[in-house]
């Protein structure tokens, strides 16, 4: 996956965040749920992005650092719609699985470029 599919797949994952808080009910729980579910969930692309344009690799590790946050943070608030019976497994599964599948790729790539930096340092 290219890092532009990988763009557009966060970017993706952000709107679907937005229209499943818009689901949520009303409720005191609902609202607190929300609040802390689009903000995790949108940094996701947005952080990525930012990762995208940093200046150096250390740096470019550090901020995917903060998208693997910010996905297993949302990646919580999903499971806790669930656990607390929310909404129904099946509005929410799919999203879910589409945080545990970015938290994945971005521990991944995260390794990778821990490794790729680790090897350039060894080198100079």
């Amino acid at each position: 996956m290219t890092s532009e599919e990988l763009r557009q797949r966060t970017k993706k994952f952000s709107l679907r965040i937005i229209k499943l808080v818009d689901a949520l009910p009303k409720t005191t729980s609902g609202k607190a749920i929300a609040g802390q579910l689009v903000r995790s969930g949108t940094s996701v692309g947005a952080n990525y992005r930012a990762a995208l344009r940093a200046r150096s690799k250390p740096e470019f590790v550090s901020k995917v650092g903060v998208v693997i946050e910010e996905s297993d943070e949302a990646l919580f608030w999903l499971d806790l719609i669930i656990e607390a019976e929310i909404l129904p497994e099946c509005k929410v599964a799919h999203l879910r699985k589409e945080a545990d599948e970015l938290l994945s790729i971005f521990c991944a790539t995260k390794a990778s470029a821990q490794k790729n930096l680790k090897s350039a340092n060894l080198k100079s």
